[in-house]
């Protein structure tokens, strides 16, 4: 199974986002954090730069939104160009009315839990979806330490989707890096953003494929894979 490398934005010079955008261009999507200074504690980026970034790269964008009242902005971002959005269901009034939205504009629609948010109580909602986020640092900075806590409930959510026999990918966000990307896989995550651990390579292209190979082989002998 084909593990995806999204780099983070966050990282990149904001000076050169063109620029940084193609240095990462076999990548398979790239990420973009908003941020509101509401729902988080920090203030990125918003639709503008985002029709931009569509116009400056042909690497899909997969724009996460940790805003409040993404049900009212979520699909404008579907229109500035993004290939996948994602939403936190902490902060969505109407997590499935709003993923349907997404999707019937054209984009894929995930939705992100914070670190304290139990996966369980949204089981039901999952086949409305086509990624889940599950993420291994608090939202609102890059650059934080992965919180290996995160791992049961990876492998938690890999059991539930693998139950129900969904066509969902598992993303991880937060701290990943050569020394924790293997054990995300390993656990069941098949789409890795990386901000810090590519951006701060000397060579961010060769640090995605790094990356890639890494996750692949530890998804080859991961258990869950070997199931399917």
């Amino acid at each position: 199974m084909a593990a995806q490398i999204n780099p983070s934005i966050l990282s990149a010079d904001f000076s050169r986002l063109a620029d940084e955008a193609q240095a990462v261009a076999g990548a398979d999507w790239l990420h973009v954090d908003v941020m509101d200074n509401h729902f988080v504690p920090n203030l990125t980026l918003g639709v503008p730069v985002v029709e931009s970034l569509a116009r400056a790269t042909g690497t899909p964008l997969d724009c996460h939104l940790m805003i409040e009242a993404p049900d009212r902005w979520a699909p404008q971002y579907v229109e500035a160009g993004a290939g996948s959005v994602t939403f936190h269901v902490e902060a969505a009034a109407a997590p499935v009315r709003l993923a349907r939205e997404i999707r019937a504009k054209g984009a894929r629609a995930s939705m992100a839990l914070r670190p304290a948010t139990p996966i369980e109580p949204y089981e039901d909602l999952l086949p409305e979806l086509d990624m889940l986020l599950i993420m291994t640092v608090e939202p609102g900075f890059g650059g934080q330490a992965f919180l290996d806590i995160m791992l049961p409930k990876i492998r938690r959510t890999r059991e539930m989707i693998s139950k129900h026999g969904l066509d969902l990918w598992l993303q991880v966000d937060g701290g990943v890096s050569a020394s924790t990307i293997e054990q995300c896989a390993d656990a069941g995550a098949d789409v890795f953003v990386a901000g810090s651990a590519v951006y701060g390579a000397q060579d961010p292209a060769e640090a995605v494929r790094a990356l890639r190979n890494q996750a692949e082989a530890a998804t080859g002998k991961a258990s869950w894979a070997c199931d399917h």
